[in-house]
């Protein structure tokens, strides 16, 4: 029986957010615990049940994930690759592994060092110079050389929302099937597209992605190709390595390279045509739309996406601009439902609700962690409800309703992500009954985007700010577009050899 290694690391860390993710924002499986932790749309489980049904022997590590976060610890991060090549040199010295497969995110950055993704490759490849390694990777992963020398085959998702992350882990564990029964020998082609795009400019709903993504799926169709990818980076990380990518893998370096110039090209001459889809205005201009939607009787809930603080793309969620407006704004009041707003990462002031449901109490809130871009909040208020360890995170924490100013405001002990309105209805408002919704998210989830009657975002402030020209950039390589525009772009002049 063939012997499988498989790990999984995913978190998107965003530099401009101060916040160092740790130990208490990572949910952390080992060994054979991922079997009873199935679940559906996760990269992990598409890895393995494909390996499973084979009738491979799959060979659990390490599977950790978080919400998007800032940078991560480095003793955590450290920790966790030891362990991983712990096991793997153990279960190696019991019997040989036949090949490996990853699930991993491909833009998790360690503080102090820097990519999280190439050095654990560096060490696995270290140990198993000779057998087939592959990886699935999230659409907007960050390409480096120390990740390209060290893998055999990558394959991002294709879906923006990502709605195609188990699929795209089946991709991976195929790959794996196809060197090892079929004699695949796998070559990749990386050629670097000098973009940076925020991810709601790159829906894969809409043009110019829509048909890029369905010409990636024509590609692999090709006899020969194994996986096309479009690998979007992460703007919102400011580092060396930040660039779009092209990547292809195949059955001759010929065909690959080929391939991976041609998609490249293609990116790069529709660059313009990346935009915001949804309807997209300054932070005041999009609360007065969304009134004036209400006052004309427009079908509720109107949503409003906070974009400049999503927690989901990395930031640090604590951010009050966009609430404060609302909060300060008369016609909040005048509204038949208290606007639903979440939410604020503040562990003191969720604390502060507990055991008092029903009281009126006056908290501060807010800029724990984002110093620079907001400033605390000083309200008076009912606690509406409170929750103790809710779960339906990556960690569990407490939740606090707490009513001030005609807002119904989420109070968060963790870094958590509003990215379903079960969140909501848990401290007892339903999303399908307000009149506004705010969530810190970008481009809406199909969660809510199943519900809400119209979508509007704001460029609100905050370490997500979809205004890229407005980060404070000194890393990433220059020239980039939009930073700068009209320069000089050959694909086949940034096709990357493997060293």
């Amino acid at each position: 029986m063939k012997r499988v290694l498989v790990a999984g690391l995913q978190h998107e860390s965003n530099s401009f957010n101060p916040i160092v993710a740790g130990k208490n924002d990572f949910q952390v499986i080992r060994g054979a615990e991922v079997f009873n932790r199935f679940r559906d749309n996760d990269p992990v489980t598409g890895v393995i049940k494909p390996l499973m049904e084979q009738g491979y022997e799959v060979v659990p590590t390490i599977f950790t994930s978080a919400v998007p976060n800032g940078e991560v610890d480095y003793d955590f991060y450290m920790g966790v690759k030891a362990e991983i090549i712990r096991i793997a040199k153990e279960e190696q010295a019991k019997k040989p592994i036949d090949a490996i497969t990853l699930a991993l995110h491909g833009s998790m950055r360690v503080k102090g060092l820097g990519e999280a993704e190439g050095y654990l490759l560096e060490e696995l490849r270290a140990i198993f110079p000779d057998i087939p390694l592959f990886c699935s990777l999230d659409m907007h992963t960050t390409m480096t050389e120390r990740m390209h020398n060290n893998c055999d085959g990558f394959v991002g998702y294709k879906c923006a929302p990502h709605t195609d992350r188990y699929e795209t882990g089946v991709h991976a564990s195929r790959m794996t099937i196809a060197a090892l029964e079929e004699g695949f020998k796998p070559y990749s082609a990386w050629v670097k597209v000098p973009i940076l795009i925020a991810g709601e400019q790159s829906s894969t709903t809409v043009e110019p992605m829509k048909s890029m993504i369905d010409e990636l799926r024509r590609t692999e169709t090709q006899p020969g190709i194994m996986a096309a990818s479009y690998l979007m980076g992460f703007p919102w990380a400011d580092n060396e390595d930040s660039s779009c990518a092209v990547y292809v893998v195949a059955d001759s370096q010929e065909l690959a390279d080929k391939e991976a110039i041609r998609l490249a090209d293609e990116m790069w001459n529709r660059r313009h045509e990346f935009c915001f889809q949804t309807e997209t205005y300054p932070e005041k201009e999009a609360i007065d739309v969304a009134f004036k939607a209400i006052q004309e009787g427009h079908e509720t809930p109107v949503y409003l996406s906070d974009s400049g603080d999503n927690p989901t793309a990395g930031s640090s969620s604590d951010c009050t601009g966009f609430l404060r407006l609302l909060m300060e704004d008369s016609r909040t009041d005048l509204l038949k439902t208290p606007v639903l707003y979440g939410g604020i990462y503040d562990p003191e002031a969720t604390r502060a609700c507990k055991g008092k449901v029903g009281q009126e109490i006056t908290i501060t809130f807010g800029a724990k962690f984002d110093t620079t871009t907001t400033q605390p909040i000083t309200a008076t208020g009912t606690v509406m409800a409170y929750i103790e360890n809710w779960d339906k995170s990556s960690v569990k924490c407490d939740l606090a309703l707490f009513r001030s100013c005609g807002v119904d405001i989420v109070l968060a002990e963790a870094h958590v992500g509003y990215t379903t309105p079960v969140i909501f209805s848990d401290l007892g408002r339903e999303a399908t009954e307000a009149d506004i919704v705010v969530c810190k998210l970008g481009y809406l989830t199909e969660f809510h985007s199943a519900i809400a009657k119209r979508s509007i975002m704001a460029l609100s402030k905050g370490s997500t700010n979809e205004d890229l020209k407005t980060l404070n950039y000194t890393k990433v390589p220059r020239p980039i577009f939009p930073l700068d525009d009209n320069f000089p772009y050959s694909a086949k002049e940034n096709l990357i050899a493997k060293k």
